[in-house]
């Protein structure tokens, strides 16, 4: 039989989808069914082949995760900035005979999105999703 050691365990079980993981699992316990069917001569290839599919199929995984995370902290980056700009327009009420003007508006909005501290939440969050 055929132990993994090292951190593909912690990754495989860090993927965002649960088929992702049935599938690495799957992939990885396919090696001892495979080796017991197989002559001596041809496990070294056989070995190798396979350590190739499950890297092929990790590093797949990766990049689908990568890009998942990517939409994920964008959608993170809008909340938090909905979120500030919700709590911040509410100062922009228009006070008793001053008028708020389109502009003003314009430029607290892009205020508020600079100034919503989302690139810190995120940056402080993304370490913990990202996969090792």
């Amino acid at each position: 039989a055929v132990d993994l050691v090292g951190g593909i365990h912690n990754t495989v079980a860090s993927l965002h989808l649960e088929r992702w993981r049935n599938e690495m699992k799957g992939e990885i316990n396919r090696i001892n069914q495979v080796l017991r069917d197989t002559t001596s001569p041809q496990k070294t290839p056989v070995v190798r082949d396979w350590i190739r599919s499950v890297i092929r199929l990790l590093d797949h995984y990766k990049v689908e995760h990568k890009a998942m995370l990517k939409e994920a902290t964008t959608l993170l980056e809008l909340a938090l900035w909905k979120a500030d700009l919700n709590e911040k327009e509410e100062g922009l009420v228009e006070r008793e005979g001053v008028r708020t003007t389109r502009g003003r508006r314009k430029r607290a909005r892009k205020e508020i999105c600079i100034t919503s501290g989302a690139s810190i939440v995120i940056k402080n969050v993304l370490p913990f999703l990202e996969l090792k």
